[in-house]
């Protein structure tokens, strides 16, 4: 359907929509009223995502003008948002060739707007200059601009947000690195902008006037050296000061092995993105208020794109990141589908057994768990982490449980919070002893696929800085014992248990 006038929703065709900012703008248009047709080379990528059933999906690549064509017809705005960055040392001429078979298709199918994100580029540096990711990411606005189509070209810098390889990059430096030798570009000055504000003038821009064809400037009220950046992100994530020691024999091409090295974003995606940090990429201009205006407290400030994007792990819904049991809350919360390397560390220790007993006897045992049922694994392991949680001025295991057959979300169950618990199927606990992070441990009552009892265990832990990692692989080693011989006694248990028919 398109707008006839009327403030009817458009017709959009989003490209890249598995990736980043394309999965985050999807939502926002079906939001503002917008009916969306997402291009995909592997359709069955978008299927985890919350809007899946909101938006029509049609296989294609941006380098096949048919499969283009197709997805262009009877759309109003097309969004550009894919990039060959990470397909090793071709992506330009890949880059280039997607664009000009876009351009060409979006102005025989009389598309109205094509809006394109790209990257801040440096002032008064000649483009041959430039990073191949900057490079190919200004050649690509200017085949745009240049289709006949009005295009609306919108140029950020480091966007904030969980799942961005950039502050991924930024998270992972800062918090595995309390003392850093890094390379000179450190002192490069950058206007990074928060994800929501980057989505904002994605959505705004597809109502733009038909005689705007340009670029604009996005960013945020902050201007800071990637120092700056690193300094401020521990602060907000409570981390100690880091040391921070600038070395100009560190090159680009060196840095992005030392930034492989250190954090787990793909080489292929660091070492682009590191070679452009040489360039200062300050906005000169903020023209996209004329046409998309700034709500009352945005652009958002550095420090709270930051703790946006660190909500979920503050909030503890372990769920939504890293189980996809629901969809994310606001623009800055990481994405099911995002890579594996984004959303920061978790480490995890899972567990599964068949269990010789009916589900509802498991799920007994597992919601009797605690208290003077113990935990079904070395006693005196539990108790020596009690002891030395209290010596800490933690809460230990004294707090027992509220209710010896039965468990509610909120109870305390000696140093555990139950955060979730569905009747019959889950049981999710927080831990509340004093940890260097964040712990969950996770225990399933359930069937396999022929239809025997299933017992599956999880436990989760989000390391705080580089003495989290410490303190994991420090008790590492008794995992086996402590985890494995719980989910070896849990199944026992259930196995020995009078065995009665119906629901728990």
């Amino acid at each position: 359907m398109s707008d006839d006038g009327t403030g009817a929703g458009l017709r959009c065709l989003v490209t890249g929509a598995s990736g980043y900012i394309g999965g985050r703008l999807v939502p926002e248009l079906l939001t503002a009223g917008h009916r969306v047709r997402c291009l995909a080379r592997s359709p069955h990528k978008l299927r985890d995502h919350p809007w899946a059933r909101d938006a029509e999906v049609v296989r294609g690549d941006v380098t096949d003008a048919e499969a283009v064509a197709r997805a262009m017809k009877d759309v109003d705005v097309a969004y550009y948002l894919v990039h060959a960055l990470g397909t090793g040392s071709t992506f330009e001429e890949t880059d280039r060739r997607a664009a000009r078979v876009f351009a060409e298709q979006a102005r025989a199918a009389g598309v109205r707007r094509l809006v394109f994100l790209g990257a801040l580029t440096p002032s008064g540096v000649p483009e041959r200059e430039l990073s191949p990711h900057l490079r190919s990411r200004a050649e690509v606005g200017r085949i745009l601009l240049a289709s006949g189509v009005p295009t609306t070209v919108l140029r950020a810098a480091v966007v904030i947000g969980s799942g961005s390889a950039s502050f991924e990059m930024l998270r992972y430096l800062t918090e595995r690195l309390p003392v850093m030798v890094t390379p000179s570009w450190v002192r490069t000055r950058i206007q990074p902008v928060a994800i929501r504000d980057v989505l904002r003038a994605l959505v705004g821009s597809a109502r733009m006037p038909d005689g705007v064809n340009r670029a604009f400037d996005l960013g945020g009220p902050d201007v800071l050296t990637y120092r700056d950046m690193m300094v401020r992100y521990a602060e907000v994530a409570e981390l100690p000061r880091r040391l921070i020691v600038p070395v100009p024999v560190l090159t680009p091409r060196l840095s992005s092995y030392w930034v492989g090295l250190v954090t787990p974003v793909p080489p292929s995606i660091a070492r682009p993105l590191t070679e452009s940090l040489r360039h200062e990429v300050v906005c000169r201009e903020h023209d996209i208020a004329r046409y998309v205006p700034d709500p009352p407290g945005s652009p958002l400030p550095f420090d709270e794109a930051v703790r946006l994007a660190l909500r979920r792990v503050r909030d503890a819904d372990v769920a939504t990141r890293w189980s996809s049991a629901s969809p994310p809350g606001a623009p800055s919360d990481p994405l099911p589908t995002d890579p594996d390397w984004a959303g920061g560390s978790l480490y995890t220790d899972r567990r599964a057994l068949l269990v010789d007993a009916p589900p509802e006897a498991l799920w007994r045992v597992i919601e009797g768990i605690g208290g003077d049922n113990g935990w079904y694994s070395f006693p005196l392991a539990w108790a020596v982490r009690g002891w030395l949680d209290r010596l800490v001025g933690g809460v230990g295991l004294r707090r027992g449980r509220r209710d010896a057959a039965r468990l509610r979300a909120g109870d305390s169950l000696d140093f555990w919070r139950v955060e979730e618990i569905l009747p019959g199927r889950l049981l999710r606990l927080r831990a509340e002893m004093r940890l260097p992070g964040l712990a969950w441990l996770e225990m399933y009552a359930g069937t396999d696929d022929d239809g025997r009892t299933r017992y599956r265990q999880r436990a989760l832990f989000h390391p705080h800085g580089l003495l989290g990692h410490a303190y994991w692989w420090s008790v590492w080693p008794f995992h086996a014992v402590v985890f494995g011989g719980m989910a070896r006694n849990i199944a026992r248990a259930a196995a020995r248990a009078p065995h009665v028919q119906g629901a728990p």
